[in-house]
């Protein structure tokens, strides 16, 4: 979500939905969101935050919101790699619809920059073997004045499903209440449901994941650090009632990740990367790929990082403690394995040391008996075999990240 213009928006009410079919079954006496959907986090690129809202396309044709930029995102995604590791998902944001329904009350496309509709655009990302997501807005306008979908939600459903749509984000500017949002919901296809929820109140989960696959908890990433920490230092503080609400199906959003960007050093979009995996956070790019350099491209092309964001158990990790401006956190993954993240938040001088007890780390099990241990970033070192009461020590770069994975062993040498 984003404030453009306008009242200031309501955060309660906000929704992304990815498209395919909706079905909701009583579980244990509680209605929860079956769709089979977003059973690992979602991956893929979406316009918002490297493109935002910029729709002159005759100043800035090559970076203006058009069904141009969405062709050319789909081709390198399915040229360069992107797509063999995980990234699936073409995403248009805001910004992209005509000022005015047409005449039988379907929203429709800025006929200038989307010249051949959305139909054919959906046609051609899946063309490439990836998958198209758009945006609407539960309430009366989108964040950026655009059409909303309040009183129209059959008639949208309806449209989204005939253009092939396979993902939606379904925001909350100008909405009134959650009634709206559950009021707004799509039945025409399956449907794997995400919404931001308004982070300055406690949000009752049961209720989110009722519709959602993957929600937004805090307000929109920028391309900087002090951003990235502000994401991470909120996370950390609800960290229990966050981990408590994910799992497969459904998956708390942090946002996008930045990375190939201008705001991040080298170090910083190292721990984005990292911490993304850790959180099993959504890895929804807003970059421009056509001129990413190799070494972001590397970072977030990461087989063993992805893996940790993928892993099929479905835990999402948290800050296990902080010390002196360096953080651990650790995840739990499947087949007796634990990911660790060492986190050195100091923004002044130069790289620190941290040994950590391997007895701290998993309530006492991450190693136990004993574990090799492999850092994944910032460079894959394969570091040996520890015995559970070893130590290991790590040298972080200031705002850098340094990723370890554990893999137990339950044989000695």
């Amino acid at each position: 979500m984003r404030l453009t213009s306008g009242p200031l928006r309501r955060l309660g009410c906000v929704l992304a939905l990815s498209f395919r079919a909706l079905m909701l079954r009583e579980i244990s006496g509680a209605w929860a969101l079956d769709n089979g959907l977003a059973m690992t986090p979602t991956m893929g690129w979406l316009h918002w935050e490297r493109f935002m809202c910029n729709t002159d396309c005759e100043e800035d044709p090559d970076s203006c919101v058009s069904e141009k930029l969405f062709m050319q995102m789909a081709d390198i995604m399915a040229s360069e790699g992107w797509k063999e590791v995980g990234y699936e998902y073409i995403c248009i944001d805001d910004c992209w619809m005509a000022s005015r329904r047409d005449s039988k009350q379907r929203l429709q496309a800025d006929p200038k920059r989307f010249p051949s509709g959305i139909r054919h655009l959906s046609d051609y990302v899946h063309s490439k073997g990836l998958k198209l997501g758009i945006y609407a807005d539960v309430g009366k306008k989108t964040c950026a004045g655009y059409p909303g979908s309040l009183g129209h939600y059959n008639i949208d459903a309806e449209t989204f499903a005939d253009w092939g749509v396979d993902l939606l984000k379904f925001d909350g500017c100008y909405c009134d209440s959650v009634e709206e949002l559950a009021n707004g919901m799509f039945h025409s296809r399956d449907l794997a449901m995400s919404k931001e929820k308004n982070f300055e109140a406690t949000p009752n989960y049961t209720e989110i994941r009722r519709y959602c696959n993957h929600w937004r908890n805090f307000g929109d990433i920028y391309d900087s650090w002090q951003s990235i920490k502000t994401i991470l230092a909120w996370t950390s503080a609800n960290q229990w009632t966050l981990v408590r609400a994910a799992g497969p199906g459904g998956w708390n959003d942090p946002d996008m990740l930045v990375i190939g960007n201008f705001g991040l050093s080298w170090d910083q979009q190292v721990t984005q990367m990292a911490l993304w995996a850790i959180m099993a956070a959504p890895l929804l790019m807003s970059n421009d790929l056509r001129h990413i350099s190799s070494q972001a491209k590397t970072l977030l092309q990461n087989k063993d990082v992805i893996a940790i964001n993928q892993d099929p158990l479905g835990k999402q990790g948290y800050l296990l403690r902080k010390e002196d401006s360096i953080e651990v956190w650790e995840r739990p993954l499947s087949n007796l394995a634990w990911a660790v993240a060492v986190v050195n938040l100091q923004e002044i001088g130069g790289p620190r040391s941290y040994t950590i007890s391997l007895t701290s780390l998993g309530q006492g099990m991450a190693c136990n008996p004993a574990c090799h241990i492999t850092e994944l970033l910032p460079v894959k070192t394969k570091l040996g075999f520890y015995e559970w009461t070893s130590y290991v020590k790590t040298r972080i770069n200031p705002t850098g990240t340094v990723l370890l994975q554990l893999q137990i062993s339950q044989t000695t040498f």
